[in-house]
């Protein structure tokens, strides 16, 4: 039987009744059909699932019932960064979704050299909010508890200024790499993932990360498009060194 989990922006620990946020409502109402007795599964990003049943209904107004609170290991193994440059038109939803289901704990969009897509401040922040309501829903599907933390868009440049140390593995797809996934020996702070954008990273882009430890990583003979490569490293690296 499918399980119905949701997403709610509210405190949930020591809760026992509560009333779903307006969105929330109108979705579990008009897209679930969800109904008096029904089960549901609450989360708010704390790591837990907070398992309940519906106990009042009255237009787009849902009254939820809690009586169990289970605490989830489902995180990925290594805390892993996806540093994506934005890609046009809806690639970027997919590539949010899927390194969700995929256990990435950051995501950072950025605007590179050659980078097509622009925003200004206005959009940007409009960008944000879908990226995370997009992160909610996956993690809705996928059963992760934990949302992964998205950042504001920003330039490459502005971001590796804030990179900061640590110990975490420095890897950027770059054309003629020879370093392989299966090659990598993982350290306890993950990785840190840069995949650049369509037309690739630039000559500025790879001076830039490599000034700050970056290292090239393959993912073999083929080259793949902006919105699968990051996807595919994820896989890999979680097939190789993680969870999968």
């Amino acid at each position: 039987m499918r399980q119905i989990r949701l997403y709610v922006d509210m405190p949930l620990a020591g809760v026992s009744e509560l009333n779903l946020p307006a969105a929330v409502a109108r979705h579990a109402v008009r897209v679930l059909r969800l109904a008096v007795g029904q089960a549901v599964t609450l989360f708010n990003g704390d790591g837990c699932d907070y398992a309940g049943s519906i106990d009042g209904v009255a237009g787009n107004a849902v009254k939820v019932h809690l009586h169990e609170r289970r605490e989830l290991a489902n995180e990925s193994s290594w805390p892993l960064t996806l540093v994506q440059c934005l890609a046009k038109g809806d690639k970027m939803d997919l590539v949010v979704q899927k390194a969700t289901e995929l256990g990435v704990a950051r995501i950072v969009p950025v605007l590179s050299e050659r980078s097509e897509v622009r925003l200004d401040a206005a959009r940007a922040d409009k960008r944000l909010k879908h990226w995370q309501a997009i992160a909610a829903s996956a993690c809705e599907q996928c059963g992760r508890a934990r949302l992964p933390v998205i950042e504001a868009p920003q330039s490459l440049a502005q971001w590796l200024k804030h990179s900061g140390s640590g110990s975490a593995l420095r890897l950027a797809l770059m054309p003629g790499a020879e370093r392989r996934i299966r090659d990598l020996v993982m350290p306890d702070d993950g990785a840190i993932l840069v995949i650049g954008p369509e037309g690739g990273l630039g000559d500025r882009d790879i001076a830039a990360l490599t000034s700050v430890s970056f290292s090239g990583l393959t993912l073999g003979p083929r080259i793949l498009r902006t919105e699968t490569a990051g996807l595919a490293a994820l896989a890999a690296i979680q097939a190789c060194h993680g969870d999968i």
